[in-house]
């Protein structure tokens, strides 16, 4: 008996070292490509988007006398410069319509999104005369396409020009007039959409700034959101049919915050098949003492060899759903990884022990201990109160099976050696 303990103690060992080896392959190859795939996908759909407050500011040339020095002598000239006067932004209603379109590449899903956006932004013209305005939209994201970008004022579109990074247009305004400047466009990004209120310092760091009669709405057609560090939580939250819709509302913000929204993640295929290989030991170690309860109960002899077989059935699961899920949905794969080993290890057992004991007892305990426990992992923050509940199921069953045996007789019942037979071969000649 001791012998036959250290031989499947050997064997589960050889398993989990298996497993780990699995575990970080899978890891290995989704860390090794997602840095590729991100920027794949980022080529072909586009990047996190953070949108900023158009500028406006009406401008003019200025004559300047400037000192330059010009052969080791001090030279003045008279240069036209540039002066640029920003305007006050005094009302902001802003839309953004957000549509959820996952995509997958090897082991992961991305979280891309298709967004509309239309904001209008109402100012006026604080000069004494009329003046030349600027009108200047910062593009959310380099990486990115965009459909129907518009800038109008008052209802009239203008013409756009456009650089790298913004789309300008101009127009005269009349001395204090008041207008209404819309900006629309359609575009796609990719895990994360901000509306930048505070803007950026020079440094790079967030600024406070103020917002006067501030209203953004965002629509979403899907769930499961989630707001960042350094972000605001909406004022108004209201279920739709589809998802959601949050509004930022407020009549004289000053704040260091911008409104920004995390996408849902999908489950990941490549870290959960990860996550799964690695705690497959543990399915194995509770099925592997299991049977062997079992075994000792009902007189069943099954050899370490039998459990080496059966140790490669568990390992087929994992093995099989790490490289199917590159090619089905993470659900397919393991339903067929799922049928593949328990199909292995009901239709061995019928041929080592019977087919009862192969499907009744053995069955049901690989659905338990595998397939169940595994996937707990498709729950977050449930898997370890999944595995806790069936460790002490088990312990339970077993120690009710197994309170009267005296253990001393049987595992020396198993280890006496069966008696001789009661007749004696005749040899010829005798």
């Amino acid at each position: 008996m001791f012998k036959r303990i250290v031989a499947i103690t050997a064997i589960f060992l050889g398993a989990c070292v298996a497993w780990v080896v699995l575990g970080s392959t899978i890891f290995y190859r989704t860390d090794n490509s997602g840095s590729t795939l991100s920027g794949r996908v980022t080529s072909t759909w586009g990047a996190p988007q953070e949108q900023k407050p158009p500028s406006i500011a009406y401008r003019w040339l200025e004559e300047k006398t400037v000192t330059a020095e010009e052969d080791g002598k001090a030279v003045k000239r008279v240069e036209k410069v540039a002066v640029s006067v920003p305007a006050t932004i005094e009302a902001s209603r802003i839309s953004a319509d957000l549509h959820l379109d996952y995509r997958q590449k090897g082991l992961l899903w991305f979280s891309t999104y298709g967004v509309k956006f239309d904001g209008s932004y109402t100012f006026h013209n604080p000069s004494a005369k009329e003046e030349n305005f600027i009108f200047t939209l910062p593009f959310p994201a380099q990486r990115a396409l965009y459909d129907n970008v518009e800038i109008s004022l008052d209802g009239q579109p203008l013409p756009l020009t456009f650089s790298g990074t913004s789309a300008t247009a101009s127009s005269v305004m009349a001395t204090g007039s008041t207008h209404v400047l819309r900006t629309a466009y359609r575009s796609q990004g990719l895990e994360s959409w901000r509306y930048n209120i505070s803007g950026t310092s020079a440094d790079g760091n967030s600024s406070v700034s103020q917002a006067r009669d501030f209203d953004l709405l965002v629509r979403t057609d899907f769930s499961g959101f989630d707001f960042p560090e350094n972000a605001m939580s909406p004022t108004e939250k209201r279920r739709t049919a589809n998802g959601w819709e949050l509004e930022w509302k407020y009549q004289n913000l000053v704040s260091g915050f911008d409104v920004a929204l995390k996408m849902p993640q999908k489950l990941q295929p490549g870290p959960l098949a990860g996550r799964i290989s690695f705690f497959a030991p543990v399915s194995l170690f509770f099925f592997f003492f299991l049977i062997f309860i079992l075994s000792t109960l009902r007189g069943i002899d099954l050899h370490p060899m039998n459990y080496f077989f059966l140790a490669c059935a568990f390992f087929s699961f994992h093995l099989l759903m790490a490289y199917l899920v590159d090619h089905v949905s993470i659900h397919v794969a393991f339903a067929a990884a799922s049928v593949v080993s328990i199909a292995l290890v009901v239709s061995y057992l019928r041929l080592v022990v019977n087919p009862r004991f192969a499907l009744v007892d053995a069955g049901l305990a690989q659905l338990i201990y595998l397939v169940l426990f595994s996937y707990a992992f498709f729950f977050e923050g449930f898997t370890g109160l999944a595995v806790t509940i069936g460790a002490i199921a088990t312990l339970f069953v077993v120690m009710q099976m197994t309170g009267k045996i005296r253990w001393d007789e049987r595992v020396a019942r198993r280890n006496t050696p069966p008696p001789p037979p009661m007749w004696q071969p005749v040899t010829p000649g005798s």
